[in-house]
Order: C-alpha cells, then sequence, then structure tokens
C-alpha cells in the first residue's frame, strides 16, 4: 500500500533581515506544550481526484483561514518520519498570524474517556527567520528550508 500523500505550501516573505518563513503550530492536546521540533507548514491530504497544488491552496486556506493570492510553485518533495509522503509548494506572500482562523478536528479526549473533543488543526502562527525556522520545525520537514534557500538563489 502506497504512502499517504499530503500537499502544503511554505509562505515566504523577504525583507531587510532576509528571507521569513510563515509555519503553524499544531492543535490539540499531543503539541499543546511542545514547541522546538513543533512547528510545520499548512499542509494535508490530497483527495482522490485533486492534483497536489490544489490540495496545498485548499490546505492552506482552511489551517490559516486565508485564501492564497501568490501562485506557488514546486518546492520538494519529502517523506515525514511517519512515512508520510508531503508534496511541497512555495509561495511568497504576506500574512498577518494574529488573522489565524484554522478549522476544527474531533478526536477523543481525555484517551478512553468516550467524549469527543474539537481543536484547531493549528491553534497559531509565526513569521520566523530560516534560523529560528530550524531550531522550531518539525525535524522531517527541514529539507523544505533547504529547498527554499537553493530556489531563491
Amino acid at each position: 500500500m502506497p504512502a499517504p500523500l499530503s500537499a502544503g505550501i511554505l509562505l515566504f516573505r523577504k525583507s531587510d533581515g532576509g528571507v521569513e518563513v510563515l509555519l503553524g503550530h499544531p492543535g490539540g492536546p499531543f503539541w499543546r506544550h511542545k514547541d522546538a521540533g513543533a512547528w510545520m507548514i499548512p499542509k494535508g491530504q490530497v483527495e482522490p481526484g485533486e492534483r497536489p497544488v490544489e490540495a496545498a491552496l485548499r490546505e492552506f486556506e482552511e489551517e490559516t483561514g486565508t485564501r492564497l493570492k501568490a501562485v506557488p510553485f514546486p518546492l520538494a518533495r519529502i517523506r515525514q518520519s511517519g512515512g508520510k509522503i508531503v508534496e511541497a509548494f512555495a509561495a511568497e506572500g504576506d500574512l498577518d498570524p494574529a488573522a489565524l482562523r484554522s478549522i476544527d478536528f474531533s478526536m477523543e479526549w481525555p484517551r478512553n474517556s468516550g467524549q469527543q473533543q474539537s481543536f484547531p488543526e493549528m491553534d497559531r502562527a509565526e513569521w520566523m527567520s530560516l534560523a529560528e525556522a530550524r531550531r522550531r520545525m518539525l525535524r522531517s520537514q527541514l529539507p523544505l528550508l533547504e529547498a527554499l534557500e537553493a530556489k531563491l538563489t
């Protein structure tokens, strides 16, 4: 059985201090107290019949509440530590992290309680320098930063 395919977008902007990237912190109890190694790009599963770039744009909007106006370009394909394949795109743009409006997901919480609770897919987002992103990003997504640097030079 092939590994699940997800698609996402690494949004970046250029400033006097260099390149900054927008990363999101996943919502839910597992990630609540995690920071370093927890941040990631907005991404999600590619649905049957959907092209990866379409899925990336849909997921970006679902997880940030913002429809991306920029046209994303192919960045890299990575395999995350759990085996999931991520087709990543990049786009230059700006977004106010305070305006984040993520969709929710439901899960049983507390575990084995029989109770369903809702949590945001992404509970916050931040602009980070590439150095800060390297420190805080999910390890299996770090190659996306290298790919972005290579595309921008």
